[in-house]
């Protein structure tokens, strides 16, 4: 069994679709739109047959986002080197996007760092 796909609601399905477009190298499908009731989605593919789908509707409810809460707590993306971690975190600061750890060796053992992006949703990024 593997995961098929995760999703993601989100207020700006244009800008989160064009950040995971910029940083993360995915590929997007066409898009859907029920003309009934306003949804609206994109599939993201990437390299290694991973899915996201970033959805949007009328009329959502957005709640805080507290780092420690229950759920899903971040996506991480394997870039496959360290100096690749550490290009993409520069990258992303510099871009203005909030950086709350890392790069860094976890204590389990990761190579990683995590900002804070996709409206306020936390991305990993690791070795």
């Amino acid at each position: 069994m593997k995961i098929e796909h995760i999703a993601i609601y989100v207020n700006d399905l244009e800008g989160v679709r064009d950040f995971f477009l910029k940083y993360l190298d995915a590929v997007s499908n066409e898009g859907y739109y029920n003309v009934k009731t306003g949804f609206r989605s994109y599939f993201l593919s990437f390299e290694d047959g991973a899915r996201l789908e970033i959805m949007n509707k009328p009329k959502m409810q957005d709640l805080p986002k507290d780092p420690a809460r229950t759920g899903y707590a971040h996506i991480a993306f394997s870039v496959g080197s360290k100096t690749k971690v550490d290009e993409l975190t520069k990258r992303l600061l510099d871009d203005g996007f909030e950086v709350i750890s890392g790069p860094r060796t976890t204590g389990d053992g990761y190579y990683e760092s995590c900002i804070v992006a996709v409206e306020q949703n936390q991305i990993e990024i690791t070795v």
